[in-house]
């Protein structure tokens, strides 16, 4: 996974945000367009882009695309791991 292509993909969740607003360093939750239709969104690529099923209080934590990239990356860790010790111990 890459940084930028997680930032295009989450860019495509805002209509009326310009692509080029969107940076690592952006806060995401200051954007006008922000909404709880728009953090559902997010939530919804995530899972289906990422197979990962990202929770309320991550999004919450996560101040910055960068911040939200990177529990992003942990979550994708810690399920592989599970995978392998499921694979390992069968």
């Amino acid at each position: 996974m890459e940084l930028q292509d997680f930032i295009n993909k989450f860019s495509e969740q805002f209509d009326d945000t310009e692509s080029s607003v969107f940076k690592p360093d952006t806060h995401f939750k200051e954007l006008e367009d922000w909404s709880s239709l728009v953090a559902l969104s997010v939530i919804a690529m995530i899972d289906e882009e990422y197979d990962i099923s990202l929770k309320g209080d991550d999004l919450l934590k996560s101040d910055t695309i960068q911040e939200l990239f990177e529990c992003i990356k942990k979550w994708q860790m810690a399920t592989n791991f599970e995978k392998l010790q499921t694979a390992f111990f069968k």
